[in-house]
């Protein structure tokens, strides 16, 4: 009776659903394991799987090296020290983040390529011969290592930095008085205490160079994506395609596992945390020059080269920003991304809705599965997608309605809902909890439909929280490469599209323009970070230390 009852509530049903749509993609991407193997796989497993394995493993451990190095490594020094430029540097570290991987990689070609303007430069300053090269060339795995550690580094900072100014002052006093030096108490006691928000942040890295296509292709460098790519419209494999997609997907899984491993460990804490000020070391002379250079690399590669080689091209070369295509492709990334915003927006409001409502022990886990989407490499979503979108046309849609919905925008907004959801859950899912459950006693008591509660009482109180999670995904949307060039009607082309376009025909001056617009959207959630940074220590704030 209880099972019946559950299954007829509209408010239990439709989450259950969603579920559903979102796990779709994966399973028909898995299913691909069972199916016939044909000649390209064997060609594939061969010649060129090792290949594929190889670097991505390689990518993956070169980039984790240098991006702990210095997503830790700032955090620690803006954490523990005093010097010049450090209140600027706690937010401007996070600026990397706006630079999506295959722009800094596009930029990081049109600066160090044999005629690019870095080797120019050197060239004409010290009045060198016109052949010489300076810098070597980049389009290698090494210099895809540092593009991806350049650009990913924040979610390390962001986690550790966030662990840091968590830290408990009365435990790392009582590390004092055991007589641990200082570094014993690091050793000992921060660094175990926030492995597991280091840990949270690396595996987010680690994804992310992992579902990258833009930036490996750019690099010619033969990766899972890449190889998925090829054979799907190299080799018009579809089968084989969602087979290697299969591989990466079961890679990717393994640490998304190891991630959610970690966060066992997320419950250390005291039982009477005391937050004083952070004791922070003033630095002088060579000291403080030295944290301020440590902290002004990472923000220089990462942000502030890519944007002057950017405005290069745009300046120098009179670019027409606002030709008849590129008001065109914006229109289209604006119009795909509010879309998407506002549908992932309102499912994650209705599931987190859901959830408050309802006394079921299933809705939270199965809304902690949903958030796992941000993980899934874009390319294995729009494979997933697109399979079922071709089934549903040839014995549902064609055969009854007389249209298709394979090459439609929709294919597209289900691959851009189920990659941001966790962005948008994680906001209003916060929101939430700021809302009093006597509210919603005090509308039951005035026998309130559970629709009114949402639209006359939720809604409202969670206006701030709706917009966030809106401007959060557009900037997510207008990023996403691999699914939107997989997925996107006929002639239908986004700033990231035409950005990658642009690069892959090496007509890099023309990439500016959407580039630089891909980042000024970026740039847009690094307040919201910043401010979440400047507010999240409990009891006296760490940003009141004195300078």
């Amino acid at each position: 009776m209880f099972f019946k009852k559950t299954l007829s509530d509209p408010w239990v049903i439709f989450p259950f659903l969603i579920f559903l749509v979102f796990l779709s993609p994966l399973l028909v991407v898995l299913s691909s394991l069972l199916g016939n193997y044909s000649d390209n796989w064997t060609h594939l497993v061969t010649y060129v799987l090792d290949s594929y394995i190889y670097n991505s493993i390689f990518l993956v451990l070169g980039v984790s090296v240098i991006s702990l190095a210095l997503g830790v490594g700032t955090a620690w020094v803006i954490s523990n020290y005093n010097f010049s430029g450090r209140r600027l540097f706690d937010w401007a570290l996070i600026l990397p983040l706006a630079v999506p991987p295959y722009i800094l990689a596009y930029t990081f070609t049109g600066l160090f390529d044999s005629f690019g303007s870095a080797n120019n430069l050197v060239r004409e300053i010290f009045s060198l011969n016109p052949n010489y090269i300076f810098f070597p060339n980049i389009r290698n795995i090494f210099g895809a290592i540092i593009v991806f550690s350049f650009t990913l580094y924040p979610y390390i900072y962001l986690a550790t930095r966030m662990a840091l100014i968590n830290q408990s002052r009365s435990i790392l006093e009582v590390g004092k008085t055991l007589g641990l030096n200082n570094l014993g108490i690091v050793f000992k006691l921060v660094l175990p205490m926030i492995r597991p928000a280091i840990v949270a942040g690396l595996m987010l890295v680690i994804m992310e160079t992992l579902s990258d296509f833009g930036a490996v292709e750019h690099f010619a460098i033969p990766t899972f994506t890449t190889g998925i790519f090829r054979t799907w419209y190299g080799l018009y494999d579809l089968q084989t395609a969602m087979q290697l997609s299969s591989l990466l997907l079961i890679f990717v899984t393994f640490f998304i596992f190891l991630e959610r491993l970690s966060r066992k460990n997320l419950s250390y804490t005291s039982g009477a945390p005391v937050y004083g000020e952070m004791t922070q070391i003033k630095l002088k002379g060579f000291k403080n020059i030295f944290a301020s250079f440590i902290c002004f690399i990472p923000l220089f590669i990462g942000f502030i080269l890519p944007i002057l080689e950017l405005l290069n091209w745009a300046i120098n070369y009179k670019l027409d920003f606002f030709n008849e295509e590129f008001i065109k492709n914006s229109v289209n990334t604006i119009y795909l991304a509010i879309l998407a915003a506002l549908f992932c927006t309102l499912l994650s409001l209705i599931i987190n809705f859901s959830i408050r409502l309802k006394n079921n022990k299933f809705l939270p886990y199965m809304s902690s599965s949903l958030t796992l989407g941000y993980a899934i490499p874009g390319l294995i979503l729009a494979i997933g997608i697109m399979q079922i979108f071709n089934f549903l046309d040839n014995y549902i849609f064609y055969s009854y309605f007389n249209f298709i919905i394979t090459g439609s925008i929709i294919g597209l907004i289900i691959a851009y809902i189920i990659k941001a959801y966790a962005l948008s859950n994680s906001v209003i899912e916060s929101g939430f909890l700021r809302v009093s459950p006597f509210m919603d006693d005090i509308a039951k008591t005035l026998n309130a439909s559970n629709f009114k509660l949402l639209k006359s009482i939720h809604l409202p109180l969670l206006k701030t929280s709706f917009l966030t999670s809106i401007i959060l995904v557009i900037s997510e949307v207008i990023k996403e490469l691999p699914a939107t060039l997989i997925l996107r009607p006929f002639n239908f082309d986004t700033l990231a599209v035409s950005t990658y376009i642009y690069a892959s025909e090496e007509r890099m001056f023309e990439a500016a323009a959407p580039s630089i617009a891909i980042v000024l959207v970026g740039l847009v959630p690094i307040y919201f970070l910043t401010k979440t940074i400047r507010t999240s220590r409990p009891g006296k704030r760490l940003e009141d230390v004195k300078n």
